[in-house]
């Protein structure tokens, strides 16, 4: 299920920046526009025989499709594993968040765009979950997650233009930032910038070389930070608390 999701996700993330409908036509190569046939189509397994090429044309298929058709399942596995081996509500909504978050890390990645018409639902969606009694996060924390992430990135957006006449952070990681805090709330939000932020430090220097004229998507970050408070976040809590000899 996790790798036939994976396989829609990518034509999300191949059509939503184009504005595209998701629907029509159906799957073909976009280079030769050759019909892709239900054999050629199967998750994971077609792309290895295929070799990532187009059976048409031969044209090479882009690596994103086999890593979200690959790493979608596992994730499905983790988030399974972190909510006691059932499906409960809190497991369903963050399959929900990640999701929408697994098509907006590679639309920010690839095309540099984080599509309104996937963080403004999910800012809602968020929001509705936490209307539910058994939710993991009541809806004043949903609302304060949602509008902290979403003033605080704003703020920094315009310091950073004052300073620098350019724009810093687009108004997709803003919106974006306010959906992850409306799922997980005021601390939620608080770990995510703070490890998304010292992760993208560690790519500026090692992979930009610290060039401050190049342009990075964010977007990615964000997305490995709340994965990481969802599955380790209260182990990694617990752990540094400790170390001051406090409870959790």
């Amino acid at each position: 299920m996790g790798a036939c999701l994976g396989s829609f996700f990518n034509v999300c993330i191949a059509r939503l920046p184009k504005k595209e409908s998701i629907i029509f036509p159906s799957s073909h190569c976009p280079k030769c526009n050759a019909k892709i046939k239900p054999l050629n189509n199967i998750p994971i397994i077609s792309y290895i025989l295929l070799k990532g090429k187009c059976k048409n044309c031969s044209a090479r298929i882009h690596w994103h499709y086999f890593v979200v058709e690959l790493f979608f399942p596992i994730i499905l596995i983790l988030l399974f594993n972190r909510f006691g081996n059932e499906f409960s509500l809190a497991y369903f909504k963050y399959v929900i968040l990640f999701s929408f978050s697994i098509i907006i890390f590679f639309t920010d990645l690839i095309s540099g765009i984080i599509p309104d018409v996937l963080s403004i639902p999910l800012i809602i969606i968020g929001i509705l979950f936490s209307l539910f009694p058994s939710s993991d996060l009541h809806i004043w924390g949903s609302l304060i997650g949602a509008g902290f992430g979403f003033i605080f990135f704003l703020s920094i957006s315009y310091l950073f233009y004052l300073v620098k006449k350019r724009e810093g952070l687009g108004g997709g990681d803003v919106k974006f930032i306010a959906a992850i805090g409306s799922f997980i709330g005021f601390t939620g939000v608080l770990f995510t910038v703070l490890v998304s932020s010292f992760t993208a430090i560690i790519f500026m220097l090692l992979i930009l070389k610290y060039d401050p004229k190049k342009e990075f998507s964010f977007g990615p970050f964000m997305v490995f930070g709340f994965l990481i408070y969802i599955i380790f976040g209260e182990m990694l809590t617990h752990s540094y608390l400790m170390l001051f000899g406090l409870s959790f």
